[in-house]
């Protein structure tokens, strides 16, 4: 199959670029706006750029025309928290990506605790077993061809970790079936941890 992704709606579009990067990690960001409220909402449109300095992305798009509340906020105040998604806590996490108004607490809705963050503003999610607590660096429009941006880039740089005692081995070791993170897929579909294997990396061939 032979595919111009120019010629396809929007929906298809979508949903043949989502089933094709996969799996996604799933940022579940929570934020506030300048009066202190409360959003929690997640994306997977995002990534690891660097650990030099650490940075993280997460491209949030609109929702019925308008920009959302974590792309808002994090204009607002500069700062967010990337609670990692267990499998332990993916109904919650599903559940905070109900379309609501900005008054609306999506914690209570998801039955997650808010838990104070070390760093930055925005409280984390108590369950999750890890946080990224970040501060805003850039924010990218994305254009289409014709002009209009539907997504925003934010890059963030990690400024704290918080990683379950359990899971972490000094200096720097995370025990990924132990995280049991959950991935995204295209449609309804996620995923969760496969097998896991290790590779030698190559070394370069002596000269002849």
């Amino acid at each position: 199959m032979e595919i111009d992704p120019a010629t396809l709606e929007a929906r298809s579009r979508h949903l043949l670029m989502t089933g094709l990067v996969v799996p996604r990690p799933i940022a579940w960001v929570s934020t506030v706006d300048q009066a202190g409220a409360v959003n929690l909402a997640p994306y997977s449109f995002f990534g690891l750029v660097s650990s030099a300095p650490p940075t993280v992305i997460v491209s949030v798009g609109k929702r019925a025309g308008r920009e959302k509340d974590t792309l808002a906020n994090a204009r607002a105040t500069g700062e967010l928290v990337v609670n990692v998604v267990s499998r332990a806590v993916v109904d919650g996490m599903n559940a905070s990506s109900v379309e609501s108004a900005p008054d609306h607490d999506e914690f209570a809705f998801a039955g997650v605790t808010p838990t104070a963050s070390r760093v930055v503003r925005p409280p984390r999610v108590a369950e999750a077993r890890a946080h990224l607590e970040a501060r805003v660096t850039q924010i990218v429009p994305v254009e289409d061809d014709d002009g209009t941006v539907a997504n925003h880039v934010i890059f963030a740089r990690v400024v704290h970790v918080h990683v379950d005692d359990a899971l972490f081995t000094p200096p720097h070791r995370v025990d990924a079936r132990g995280l049991d993170p959950v991935a995204r897929l295209a449609g309804l579909g996620y995923a969760a941890m496969g097998d896991l294997f290790d590779l030698p990396r190559p070394e370069t061939p002596p000269a002849t």
